[in-house]
Formats: structure tokens, sequence, C-alpha cells
């Protein structure tokens, strides 16, 4: 675990992600859907905006945006943010959490530990971080796909509030493609999507990689002119890039 980043690998971005890496939300304004539970005035909003969270379990099926809410607390808060994954840590890295919020906590800070899949967590595992949950040496933020009332020590889940997130509705979804062509800092919109388009991706498997110059210059003019966003014109270079 690295002590000196204000993070764990997991949140790490790079320049080479894919497009929904690179566009996951930074900030609780970016962050689209869950108004139930995330939405303004709501407990778990306030919690977080205050920087005074308390335990909390993460419920909902993949791509509900679980991970997505833990690294915009990671982003907004003061406290030490470790993160670990269920799947790959053992109790040796929940000591070694414990052994480092024990050592912020004399300094006032405090800890925040993200353990993502937490119900592959076994009960000796489980068993190992409820001490400290319970004393508050550290905060705990699990996610999981499973139902925490039936994947969870009881004793664990007693110190936790469940947050049930649902998948994106339609509306949702339109709002991240609007966010997503608004933001030219982590979007290239037109390498991305020509570069999908003529990998037969989108639109037109068939034709995959059987276009001629003529056809992939008509494919560029026509992303460029659909996303309205002020590229030059549609030059040879721009074709051979894309060939």
């Amino acid at each position: 675990m690295d002590r000196d980043t204000p993070q764990a690998n997991l949140f790490e971005a790079s320049a080479h992600e894919p497009l929904a890496a690179r566009m996951r939300p930074r900030t609780l304004d970016e962050f689209i859907g869950q108004d139930r539970i995330i939405g303004p005035g709501r407990l778990l909003r306030r919690a977080i905006q205050a920087d005074q969270l308390s335990s909390v379990i993460f419920y909902g099926p993949p791509g509900t945006g679980k991970t997505t809410l833990a690294r915009v607390i990671a982003n907004s808060t003061k406290a030490r943010f470790i993160a670990i994954n269920a799947v790959l840590a053992g109790v040796k890295d929940i000591r070694e959490a414990v052994a480092e919020a024990q050592a912020r906590r004399s300094t006032g800070q405090r800890t925040i530990l993200f353990v993502d899949e937490v119900h592959r967590f076994n009960k000796a595992q489980q068993d190992a971080l409820l001490p400290w949950v319970e004393s508050g040496v550290l905060t705990l933020i699990g996610a999981t796909t499973e139902n925490p009332y039936f994947e969870v020590n009881k004793a664990l889940l007693s110190r936790s509030r469940v947050f049930e997130l649902t998948p994106l509705d339609e509306d949702d979804l339109r709002e991240v493609a609007r966010q997503a062509l608004a933001d030219p800092e982590r979007v290239r919109v037109e390498a991305d999507v020509i570069r999908q388009v003529l990998r037969g991706s989108l639109y037109m498997p068939a034709f995959a990689g059987k276009l001629d110059d003529e056809q992939i210059a008509s494919v560029i003019t026509y992303v460029r002119n659909s996303f309205g966003n002020g590229f030059g014109p549609t030059t040879p270079e721009a074709v051979a890039e894309h060939r």
C-alpha cells in the first residue's frame, strides 16, 4: 500500500484510459443520477460536503456509480483515503491500514478505508475490520453488488448506513453524454468518435476497415459537423491519420 500518495492505485488516472474512465465524475456537481440519495439537501450529499461522513455501504448493480462516488469522496475529503479491493486484499492489508490510521489519528487526521467488493471479505477479514470501525479509527466505505444484509457481517452492517444505487435512466444517460461532449479537457471528440466509427464499433460494423480515402474523409467531415466543435477542413493529413 502506497502511503506517500493521497489515494491508492485504484483511483489513479491515466491519459491512456478509455473514454468512460476519463469521464468519471471528479466532484459532486459532476455526478449524474442517484438524486434520491445524493441530490441537493440529501443526507449523504450534506455529509460529503461537510467532510463528516460516517461509515457507509454503497449497494447496487455494476455501473451505478459506487466506485465513482467513493472517488468523489476521495477528491473532496481532508481525511486520509485508502482504497483496497476485497478480492486482492487480506487481513495483512487491513492491519496496515489500521496502523496508518492510528498514526494519523494521533495528529488529528481521520482515515477513510474504501473496500471495493466488500462482500468478498470472509468472516475473519470482516471481523478484523469491525473493532476499528466501532472505535472510529477507520471510517468504512464499502461497495458491493450483493445484498449487504445477507453478505456483510451483521455487526459491521449495524455500524454502517446502507445506500442503494439504481441504474441510470434515459435522461441521466443523455446528461452524461452532454457533459462528456462539453468537456474538451478530457474528451477528444474528434479522435474518440472518428476512431470508433472507423473501427466499425459504431453505426457500420460491416464496413470496418474497408473504407477508401474518400469515404474516410466523408466520415471525418460528418463527425466534425455533427459535433460542431470548429475543427478545420478535412485534409489528406487528417485522412492519413485515421487510415
